[in-house]
């Protein structure tokens, strides 16, 4: 299929410096009919990317089409050809790259394009790729005569190539937005613009310095500084920055006005101006604080999250909340501000007490409840092999978050499905002093919210149990602790900003993979 002109797409999805991590390029890979085009097509567009259909540009170069070029003057001259236009493309600015079926056939071809992006190979099996075959209008010169015997040929030729690539996905049965949307959560790329446009990424910290900023200050808290602070600070003055930095104590007890007051001066006092970049380098306390401290200091300044935390970075790093606490309940001070950049490294989590990445795995399961049951289930697999997977892990969680923010973004509808587990759980979590770590009292209020969605018959039973023994198999507690007063619960429950007029707004599993919206009156019934 015809790729976009290049005029036209540069237009179309342009960003603004500053909003733009410029990362490699993305080649989209595999046999003939896989749909290559039409889904690099769709890609680019929910990463704002521009997209290039190597055989277009081909064609475009040479003044005629790729089956005349081929009649005329063989194979090696045309693949010759595709070589200098591959070359010339990967030159030009970041794009999402279509190449023809065989154009990585030549091991130079393969090495320029795997040292300048990543390679995603799509996969079909024989009906689909014919079916879609039958129903295009290309030429295909290598395909000209008998369709099913020459692509069973062709296949079959290039097997072991095909099987090399170690990044692919099958696109049988999916639509081109479905297949999109795994390309992204193979890649770990994902583009934000419901509430400004932001790029959330999956990667390695050092991309940071390609991002454009000035005068950065790293804001972050004692546990954060002591594993992560030195490793951050040499990779911007690698690249020629001075950073300044913040410490603040750790814990959500010190998620105040007194904390971000004190953050507000550590700006003025370092000359901060409205150009500055601040990097809120921790957990979700430091990037809710940093956050906000960035969106009121000179009435908003950019700046960029780097959690370093699961629970952060599939979860409280994504949609522009920011805010602090009040004596009287959690987040009741706050802006919607979101971050320039969100830049997940995985390796940071390794550096967590086995029991602060168990908490985090709470946020996980609620995702795959909401929307993604193989989600569910693989984390129904255990500590373990979490552990051994958590790339993939923060991939799809992040994906789901990021689906329901882009469709609700100021939460008026849906989004408050994210809410799943939290009324109670945050209940819970400030009752219990913060003895609770946050994932564990969702994981508590999300093991109460099932029974009662069991009970007012939004779910069927046994859903419930679903819920707890996925949470018990990564060793998150399923039950308000015994010595904890319900009364008190309920008390917070009802400050929570969660709640209207008449009732709390609850977001109930229905199903696996769903979640409704009821408002509850009777909040005794809760905690049944």
């Amino acid at each position: 299929m015809s790729g976009l002109d290049t005029s036209e797409k540069n237009t179309r999805f342009t960003r603004s410096p500053m909003d733009k991590l410029m990362m490699k390029h993305i080649f989209l890979y595999g046999p003939p009919g896989t749909g290559k085009s039409v889904i690099g097509k769709a890609l680019a567009e929910k990463l704002r990317l521009p997209f290039v259909d190597l055989d277009c540009e081909i064609e475009k170069s040479a003044g005629k089409p790729i089956s005349q070029m081929m009649k005329e003057n063989g194979e090696d001259a045309f693949r010759d050809l595709e070589s200098a236009v591959l070359q010339n493309i990967v030159s030009n600015e970041e794009s999402v790259v279509a190449p023809g079926g065989g154009a990585l056939l030549r091991d130079e071809n393969r090495a320029f394009v795997e040292s300048r992006g990543k390679v995603v190979l799509l996969m079909a099996e024989l009906p689909t790729l014919l079916e879609r075959l039958q129903k295009g209008n290309e030429q295909r010169p290598l395909l000209a005569g008998n369709l099913t015997s020459k692509l069973m040929s062709l296949l079959e030729k290039r097997k072991e190539h095909y099987a090399s690539f170690p990044l692919k996905i099958h696109v049988d049965g999916k639509s081109v937005e479905q297949s999109a949307r795994e390309l992204q959560i193979v890649l770990g790329r994902y583009h934000l613009s419901a509430m400004g446009e932001y790029d959330a990424i999956v990667g390695q910290v050092s991309n940071l310095t390609e991002f454009p900023m000035r005068s950065p200050i790293i804001v972050t808290d004692e546990n954060a500084a002591k594993f992560h602070l030195e490793k951050m600070e040499s990779i911007l003055q690698a690249s020629g920055f001075e950073p300044k930095h913040v410490i603040v104590p750790a814990g959500e007890e010190h998620k105040n006005l007194g904390t971000v007051s004190r953050l507000w001066k550590v700006f003025l006092d370092n000359g901060l101006d409205r150009k500055s970049t601040v990097i809120a380098l921790g957990g979700g306390v430091i990037g809710d604080m940093a956050g906000f401290a960035a969106s009121t200091y000179m009435r908003g300044v950019d700046w960029v999250c780097v959690p370093t935390t699961l629970l952060a970075m599939v979860d409280s790093s994504l949609g522009g909340k920011t805010g602090f606490d009040l004596a009287e309940g959690k987040n009741l001070i706050g802006s919607f501000h979101p971050p320039k950049l969100v830049l997940a490294d995985v390796e940071f989590l390794k550096t967590l007490p086995d029991a602060e990445l168990i908490s985090g795995m709470a946020e996980v399961v609620k995702h795959g409840i909401i929307s993604d049951p193989e989600l569910f289930y693989l984390c129904g697999r255990g500590s373990e092999w979490v552990k051994n997977n958590l790339e993939e892990i923060v991939k799809r969680a992040m994906a789901v978050k990021i689906k329901i923010i882009e469709d609700d973004p100021y939460e008026k509808g849906f989004r408050a499905a994210l809410n799943l587990g939290h009324t109670v759980g945050h209940a819970v979590e400030w009752v219990s002093g913060f003895q609770l770590r946050h994932g564990e009292a969702v994981a508590i209020g999300m093991a109460a919210e099932a029974k009662l969605a069991e009970r007012l018959t939004v779910a069927a039973k046994g859903l419930s149990d679903a819920v707890a023994e996925s949470l018990s198999a990564l060793g998150l507690p399923v039950q308000i602790p015994n010595d904890m007063p319900r009364e008190e619960i309920i008390r917070v429950m009802r400050v929570d900003k969660k709640k209207n007029a008449m009732a709390i707004r609850f977001a109930l599993p229905a199903e696996i993979g769903k979640v409704e919206l009821v408002d509850v009156t009777d909040l005794e019934a809760v905690l049944e």
